[in-house]
């Protein structure tokens, strides 16, 4: 591999990340140590309830538990996918609104805090109820009651036969130690104590954090001694830190040609994807003329090649037919789809239906876009799509983090959405389509960007339908209602699925395959050879 004068400065800039953590630049040779890199400046949290940078759940993935899981590697689609972890066992009531867990006996907590009771299952579950950063989701949870030692009830206001995977499985919902968490106060935002087949070392916030095995773990203990996760933002220092062996695995670049050029650097390199990954939604914002005429929104379905979109991301990009997947409940394929629900590419049609619209010349206007490789990669092909069809999109780039914020502030026309979703509908359902998710000019609101329920007539009877379903099965249907009716209202458009990826080395066997799932993945059953 050739380096140049640049690379190789960025290359040292990876080294003082490995120095800054008292860490070798090299890590092929110690296969008792584990070394990921990570696209961030800096961990913020271990504690599972104070996260908000994904980045971090790298290591709250591996410190904490919760009382359910699905298998290593994959979501759970259905609630009977769901496997015992610190329960071991559960029932709902008939009408899907009390739930109770049998907890696990002899489970031990790290740095000596004792064995695991149904104390700490309230406390962690009312902790993150009441301070936690998924509020929202856990508001539908009325009371967490312990019945003994090792079995705890909550009552729900609503029914929920999706508990499990809205609440049980939620990283917030890592159960911690109460007494831990009473002891240190502020301390255990960067030194928590959790159940997981690994404990925290070190927490260094410019450089990284260490763990290690947890060697009183309740199931099979980790093979790996040790877990150091290192902070290296920039792109190109992570993948040459990569090419270089100074670490083990790496956030992915998800942009165009990336694992194509990583093959080619290093064919032993192994890429792990998860499908979905996150959702790239589109949000038209209906109180912009002339987007607030449902024409203009089919001109623009019309004109937007979706199949193409997710072939450029190639291989981590797919297809949406609708706002789910199509192996996520209430998800469509195209040709499930009503006819007149599929809007096939076609720039003819899309510059029939402007014209009829009243813009037989087309419609030129402005949108915001984030820098960011996966949002701008998309948004420039899709411009080019537009072109073609009559729009002239005049796409202004601009900062990550100022991005969310103008598109927080109603600032945005054609605003891009990615994030990752579990297989509970509901979720991006009330967060993006929501009238009370509503953006707002002052900031206030949230993450409905279009407008949807207020501008015009949304969702939020079929949403509070499925809400207040006492089965699975009512449930998804409400939910695929839901999906046929934002196709013909048009407020936001699935672009693409873009999977969340990580590029590891060949001596790293991860012991079991990655499917689906978060944007982080369990070490505890991995290997490295030297």
């Amino acid at each position: 591999m050739t380096i140049t004068r640049r690379q190789a400065l960025q290359l040292a800039g990876a080294a003082g990340a490995l120095a800054a953590m008292g860490l070798p630049a090299r890590a092929q040779a110690d296969t008792d140590t584990l070394r990921m890199g990570i696209a961030a400046r800096g961990p913020r949290h271990s504690d599972p309830n104070l996260t908000t940078q994904g980045s971090d759940n790298w290591a709250t993935e591996q410190m904490y538990e919760q009382l359910v899981r699905p298998e290593d590697g994959d979501f759970a689609v259905t609630p009977d996918q769901y496997k015992p972890t610190l329960a071991t066992s559960w029932t709902s009531t008939p009408d899907a609104r009390g739930w109770t867990f049998q907890l696990r006996p002899g489970v031990q907590f790290h740095k000596g805090y004792g064995e695991m009771t149904s104390d700490d299952v309230v406390y962690s579950f009312k902790r993150a109820m009441n301070e936690g950063t998924n509020r929202t989701i856990l508001s539908n949870i009325e009371d967490v009651v312990a019945n003994g030692p090792l079995e705890v009830t909550m009552t729900l206001k609503k029914p929920d036969p999706l508990f499990l995977g809205t609440s049980a499985f939620n990283n917030n919902t890592s159960i911690v130690s109460r007494k831990a968490a009473e002891e240190m106060g502020e301390r255990f935002a960067t030194d928590a104590v959790g159940t997981g087949p690994y404990e925290l070392v070190s927490f260094a916030s410019e450089s990284g954090t260490k763990l290690k095995r947890h060697e009183g773990y309740w199931g099979e203990k980790a093979k790996i001694g040790n877990i150091e996760n290192v902070y290296i933002a920039d792109t190109t220092a992570r993948t040459l830190a990569l090419l270089a062996g100074n670490i083990d695995i790496m956030e992915a670049v998800r942009a165009p040609g990336w694992v194509d050029s990583m093959k080619g650097r290093d064919p032993t390199l192994v890429f792990d994807m998860t499908v979905p990954g996150s959702f790239n939604t589109l949000h038209v914002n209906l109180t912009r003329p002339p987007f607030d005429q449902l024409k203009v929104r089919q001109a623009l379905m019309h004109a937007i090649d979706r199949e193409a979109v997710s072939q450029a991301l190639a291989p981590m990009g797919g297809v949406l037919a609708g706002l789910q997947p199509a192996n996520f409940p209430a998800g469509f394929t195209t040709d499930q789809l009503p006819e007149e629900l599929r809007y096939p590419h076609d720039p003819e049609r899309a510059r029939a239906l402007l014209a009829e619209a009243g813009f037989p010349d087309g419609i030129s206007f402005s949108s915001l876009c984030s820098q960011r490789e996966d949002y701008a990669s998309t948004m420039l092909i899709v411009q080019e799509q537009l072109r073609l069809a009559g729009f002239n999109m005049d796409l202004r780039m601009m900062d990550h983090t100022a991005y969310h914020a103008d598109n927080r502030s109603d600032k945005n026309t054609l605003a891009m959405h990615s994030s990752s979703y579990p297989p509970i509908p509901t979720q991006i359902y009330f967060q993006q389509l929501s009238s009370q998710s509503e953006v707002k000019g002052d900031g206030s609101g949230g993450g409905n960007y279009s407008h949807y329920g207020t501008a015009m007539p949304g969702i939020d009877g079929l949403l509070e339908q499925a809400l207040n379903s006492t089965t699975y099965d009512d449930y998804v249907k409400a939910c695929s209602q839901i999906e046929l009716q934002v196709l013909r209202d048009l407020p936001l458009i699935g672009l693409s699925t873009l999977s969340f990826t990580t590029a590891r080395s060949g001596r790293v066997d991860l012991g079991y395959p990655v499917k689906s799932g978060y944007a982080r993945w369990r070490f505890h059953r991995a290997t490295k050879s030297a």
